[in-house]
C-alpha cells in the first residue's frame, strides 16, 4: 500500500512540474504566486512536501488547469 501511495504522490508532483514547464513558468513564479519560497515549491514538485487540498486547488488555478488533470495517476511519469 505504501508503494502505491508513494507512486501516486510522485505522479501528482510530476504532473504539476510537467504542466508548469509546458506553460514556461518558473518555480520562482509559482512560489511567488503561492507566497512560499522557491525551495519550498521545489519540494512540492519533488513530492517531499505533503500538500493540502487547498494548496492543490491554488496550484491548479495558477496553472490554469483542472484539478483532475493534476491528480491523474495513469500514464503519469513518476519522478
Amino acid at each position: 500500500m505504501t508503494d502505491m501511495l508513494n507512486y501516486k504522490v510522485k505522479a501528482v508532483a510530476s504532473n504539476i512540474r510537467n504542466k508548469r514547464e509546458s506553460l514556461n513558468y518558473t518555480q520562482e513564479y509559482l512560489a511567488a504566486k503561492l507566497s512560499i519560497s522557491q525551495n519550498a515549491y521545489s519540494k512540492i514538485e519533488l513530492g517531499y512536501t505533503k500538500i493540502t487540498v487547498e494548496r492543490l486547488f491554488q496550484i491548479a488555478d495558477i496553472l490554469e488547469t483542472e484539478l483532475t488533470e493534476l491528480i491523474k495517476t495513469e500514464n503519469a511519469e513518476a519522478a
